[in-house]
């Protein structure tokens, strides 16, 4: 992919602020209009039903799994370059983590992406959620949370100074994850069907996925053409709300991907919502709605940063690639939420 006529008169930190911009729009549009939420699909599944949160769920998932794994064989990415592939991943991190955001998202009734999401379409308790979110987070990168995380991390790490590549270890051929994606996505398609889905949520769960792609794609070009280091990434929103917030509160802020992703994202559901007349604000029910969320933020602003990334970050972005950590720390996720309706909200019905 040719992309130095954007890199030349735009210099590489702001093609970077570009792409994540890009991505974080389709991912907003696409996620404010399937209404895409980890935290409904567990607890819809730990409830024993598999409905249209699942199916969604399910769906982008999977196309994540089939745009990514497609490209990879285009030759358009390479897995083993990306920036959670090539670092050491922390099993313990995964595992502790992915439990902590897990209980977290269900407090907070959604996890960090979704936040954001609802923040745009004038939600004032996610706005509020998703700022200790990301301060939380930012505490847990380099603040005084931070010896914690790391001591937490380097209780069981990969070996070899890299992450695992799951696709690599259980011996899938090149064209293995995509059939593994497209598996998955006829499973979703049959179960949308059931719950009498419509095409366009469909259209849009799957674009979900496009934009985990589209930002794994957009990185790899640049970084095949510039001259200095550039992080092969895509949607993720523990480190890049830290590192958006931190933009906005340091003297010289550096342009980078993260910071285009989160007020892409922000842009784009608000568009979505308001051209849909779905904006409209809302606040806290009261106080104790307050401090659960509140509570919930911070469990997954820290939980997010030990576990290597968000219920998007490691759940779609880093399953996309097979990233091991990435997968464990989903699994975990799905636990914790579970425990935690079971026993806060399905114990209280």
């Amino acid at each position: 992919m040719d992309i130095l006529w954007i890199v030349e008169p735009l210099g590489e930190p702001a093609t970077a602020a570009l792409f994540g911009l890009i991505t974080g729009v389709i991912f907003g549009v696409a996620a404010q209009r399937s209404r895409f939420c980890l935290r409904a699909a567990t607890v819809e599944f730990g409830r024993l039903q598999m409905g249209d949160r699942v199916a969604v769920w399910l769906l982008t998932f999977s196309t994540a799994l089939v745009w990514v794994q497609g490209a990879q064989l285009l030759g358009l990415m390479q897995a083993e370059d990306a920036r959670m592939m090539a670092v050491p991943g922390s099993w313990s991190g995964a595992i502790l983590g992915g439990l902590l955001f897990g209980c977290g998202m269900v407090l907070a009734r959604g996890c960090s992406g979704r936040l954001l999401v609802l923040a745009a379409t004038g939600n004032l308790r996610s706005v509020v959620s998703g700022l200790i979110f990301a301060v939380v987070a930012q505490m847990s990168l380099v603040g005084w949370l931070s010896p914690l995380r790391d001591r937490l991390a380097a209780l069981w790490t990969t070996t070899g100074g890299r992450n695992m590549n799951l696709a690599t270890e259980i011996g899938l051929p090149d064209w293995g994850g995509l059939t593994i994606g497209v598996a998955i996505a006829l499973f979703a398609l049959e179960l949308s069907r059931r719950q009498s889905i419509g095409w366009p949520r469909l259209v849009f769960a799957s674009g979900v996925g496009f934009a985990v792609a589209v930002g794994w794609v957009l990185t790899y070009a640049l970084a095949q053409v510039a001259f200095d280091p550039v992080q092969v990434e895509s949607a993720t929103f523990t480190g890049p709300s830290a590192h958006t917030l931190m933009f906005f509160l340091e003297r010289d802020p550096v342009l980078e991907f993260d910071v285009g992703l989160v007020p892409g994202v922000f842009l784009g559901a608000f568009l979505a919502s308001w051209l849909t007349k779905e904006f409209r604000f809302q606040g806290f029910e009261n106080e104790a709605n307050m401090r659960r969320a509140m509570l919930g933020a911070a469990m997954m602003g820290f939980g997010g940063m030990l576990a290597g990334g968000c219920a998007i970050g490691a759940g779609v972005t880093g399953g996309s690639i097979f990233v091991g950590t990435a997968w464990l720390a989903l699994f975990c996720m799905w636990v914790g939420a579970i425990i935690t309706d079971r026993l806060v909200d399905y114990s209280a019905e």
